[in-house]
């Protein structure tokens, strides 16, 4: 059977284009209840959304994000269906800090870049056309990944590799495409899949010791190994972006950066609109409202990139979200 084309998207116009009567109603429903949830930070969304795609046929949507980047994920998938309302931000955090990095000559390091949508995003014309690196383990969420690399000229590089502290193999699990891990049992069912380690980007000429880095950490649990990985690039001016999940009081991630780390440690404020330094971890007690949410530190040594988050910082009442 041939596969039908891709339903698609504009965002910027809330235009439908492909899709059958059925399919239309499904986008309503999707779209009217990430508008109801988004009054609880989506809790419940992807599994009602989930739920509503078994009705539905295999097909892709196309969401065109801006006139130079195209996003594909399977129609009704519950995580990244949240997209066909355009008013939602994916990533508020993390947004700012690539929007404000548009002029910088910098490589993005998209760790666990699943379909890679910030990839695309960096990559495109909106966000200076930088380049990136996009590194992905899971054998299903890399062919959706290479399918929109090719939908956007293969203007990024693709890696198939998980990150951790050393380089090796491990075993990749899950039920969910936006958190497989290879932080649980090493006789779960998944797939073995390479690892690589930050440093070794550096070992194997993928990148420059001398150049400016942002590596983005969504690596399920093991963002500390991913930093062990990584001491010498975290020499220079990089940042890296890790998450922080909503369900951990004990703010792990963020604990380990400031006891065993050199790094200055911030994150996104959307009270105040700005980067805000984490001395200790009472703030992120405030900003971590929801157990169901991510939310990103960002930690660096350079004086380059926490001087272009000060100016970021500088323009905040500037910013309209």
């Amino acid at each position: 059977m041939i596969a039908q084309p891709p339903i698609a998207f504009d965002r910027s116009t809330g235009i439908l284009e492909g899709a059958n009567a059925l399919e239309r109603l499904a986008a309503c429903a999707l779209v009217t209840g990430a508008r109801i949830s988004s009054t609880f930070s989506y809790r419940g969304y992807n599994r009602c959304a989930n739920l509503l795609r078994k009705a539905l046929p295999e097909r892709d949507i196309a969401i065109k994000l801006s006139p130079d980047a195209v996003f594909v994920f399977p129609f009704g998938d519950g995580y990244w269906s949240k997209l066909l309302q355009p008013s939602f931000r994916y990533e508020i955090d993390i947004e700012v800090l690539f929007e404000g990095a548009s002029d910088i000559d910098y490589t993005l390091i998209d760790c666990g870049a699943n379909y890679g949508y910030w990839s695309v995003q960096v990559s495109s014309a909106p966000f200076g056309s930088r380049n990136v690196i996009a590194i992905e383990p899971s054998s299903a969420n890399f062919a959706k990944l290479l399918t929109n690399a090719k939908l956007n000229g293969d203007r990024f590089v693709v890696l198939k590799s998980a990150i951790g502290a050393v380089p090796g193999v491990a075993r990749l699990s899950g039920t969910k495409h936006e958190a497989l891990s290879i932080a649980g049992n090493p006789d779960a069912e998944g797939e073995d899949v390479p690892v690589l380690t930050l440093d070794g980007l550096l070992d194997d000429g993928k990148i420059r010791a001398d150049g400016k880095y942002l590596v983005k950490l969504d690596v399920e649990g093991v963002e500390i190994d991913a930093i062990k990985g990584g001491t010498r690039l975290l020499q220079g001016d990089t940042a890296i972006l890790c998450e922080e999940h909503g369900n951990d009081p004990a703010h792990t991630v963020s604990r380990f950066i400031l006891d065993h780390t050199p790094l200055k440690l911030v994150v996104y404020d959307p009270h105040s609109n700005r980067y805000e330094n984490v001395d200790d971890l009472s703030i992120l007690d405030r900003i971590k409202v929801a157990s169901n949410v991510g939310y990103n530190v960002v930690g660096t040594a350079s004086p380059f990139w926490l001087a272009r988050i000060e100016t970021l910082n500088a323009s905040a009442a500037k910013r309209v979200h």
